[in-house]
């Protein structure tokens, strides 16, 4: 289009030439004044063509530097709109994660009040438990003695979290953790359970020991939650405790208000303890099943489980201690069995109870060789030394944020002054 232009304006500019150059011919200009005419008027016009193709460019150019600041000032428009959105995303997300904090902070709270309850419950069993060996002389000396360490220890709140690692097969990547309870004498030795076992479970402290460990993993897989750290913690629940109507309606109060930890705390109990629960107990199991909560069986002495019962009870886990599962197996005919399920191939027994829902897991587990076997079987997961010996909690899990036995010392300080 523009070299079309440039040949109309071309062509009209030599029309003009030769139209001047012929009436200064005939105006008696002669010949040679006639060619200079032509040649002043193209000059002329080119000239005039040539300014005005500056004065064409520089409007051009002037639009196009309007353009650029128009595009300027909408772009500066864009950035301070963004800028104001990512500030404002900023003072929300400060606002989700101060009124998260504040939650946690007050759940915490709640743990400690109950805790508290519990432990003005605790001092008057222990108080009656040491009266009443000293006054009938039932205790020997040493057994009185260590009574009273174990006495001192729950007093002062030194009941400490041991973990250990439930691992996947053969990967051995940690899945859960187990929770275990370590009293600490005020030398700062650790009580082992044999230990302090032998004199808890007559006095009947043992209850008050597992209410103690049960919050503190509550505690902590909060904490852990908070932290957007997902980790599971299979602990101990006790028949007493689920039976306790005392302390049942607080905990399921905590569990309510905890709920959301349902895939990260499992509740654990012996088969003994399982088999023997009443009505009241079920019961209780359903309510925090109701949450989400699932349950795990171990302390396994009979291998003859119905599936279909532990669905129905909502347990999702059962561990078998290496030894007893392996004992079990026997070569008949050819073909490898259990003697509880004879009539099923051994290495079949993890797939029928995954098709209730439930997954076994080979605990005790010590040898390399035992590892082999329970791959045989087709088992998961597997827990023990050979895994990992129980660990304190701030070096399995929190490292240094979670400070010794806080919550529960503080509030058991408080109702011993």
């Amino acid at each position: 289009m523009r070299k079309l232009t440039v040949a109309l304006l071309s062509g009209a500019y030599i029309c003009l030439s030769l139209i001047a150059a012929v009436l200064v011919w005939r105006v008696g200009g002669g010949a040679g004044a006639g060619a200079a005419a032509l040649l002043g008027s193209l000059g002329l016009c080119f000239a005039v063509q040539g300014l005005i193709s500056r004065l064409a460019q520089s409007s051009q150019l002037t639009d196009e530097i309007a353009s650029v600041r128009e595009a300027h000032l909408i772009l500066t428009g864009e950035i301070e709109k963004v800028q104001a959105r990512v500030a404002e995303m900023v003072e929300t997300i400060g606002d989700d994660a101060f009124r998260r904090s504040e939650e946690i902070y007050s759940e915490v709270q709640l743990l400690e009040d109950v805790v508290q309850q519990m432990g003005e419950r605790l001092e008057a069993q222990l108080s009656h438990q040491v009266e009443k060996a000293e006054a009938t002389g039932l205790a020997a000396p040493q057994a009185s003695a260590l009574l009273a360490t174990v006495r001192a220890a729950l007093d002062a709140g030194r009941v400490d979290l041991y973990l250990q690692a439930v691992v996947s097969l053969p990967q051995r990547r940690t899945q859960y953790y187990e929770g275990f309870s370590r009293l600490r004498d005020e030398t700062g030795r650790v009580l082992m359970p044999a230990e302090f076992l032998s004199v808890a479970e007559p006095s009947g402290l043992v209850a008050a020991i597992d209410n103690l460990l049960l919050f503190r993993c509550v505690q902590i897989v909060r904490r852990l939650a908070g932290q957007d750290r997902k980790i599971g913690i299979f602990c101990n629940i006790s028949l007493a405790s689920l039976g306790d109507e005392d302390f049942f309606p607080p905990f399921m109060e905590i569990m309510a208000a905890n709920r959301d930890l349902g895939g990260s705390l499992i509740f654990e109990l012996g088969q003994t303890a399982f088999n023997a629960r009443g009505a009241i107990e079920a019961r209780n199991m359903a309510k925090l099943a109701d949450l989400g909560f699932r349950f795990s069986i171990d302390k396994v002495t009979d291998l003859a489980l119905n599936f279909p019962d532990l669905a129905r009870a909502d347990v999702a886990f059962v561990k078998i201690a290496a030894p007893l599962l392996l004992d079990e197996l026997r070569d008949d005919e050819g073909r490898l069995t259990l003697r509880s399920f004879p009539d099923l191939e051994a290495a079949d027994l993890a797939g029928l109870a995954r098709r209730h829902g439930v997954e076994l897991i080979a605990e005790k587990v010590e040898s390399e060789r035992q590892v082999v076997d329970i791959l045989d079987l087709d088992i998961g997961m597997g827990q023990g030394h050979l895994f990992g010996e129980p660990r304190p909690i701030r070096d399995a899990v929190l490292a240094d944020s979670v400070p010794p036995a806080d919550s529960i010392q503080a509030a058991l300080r408080r109702h011993a002054g």
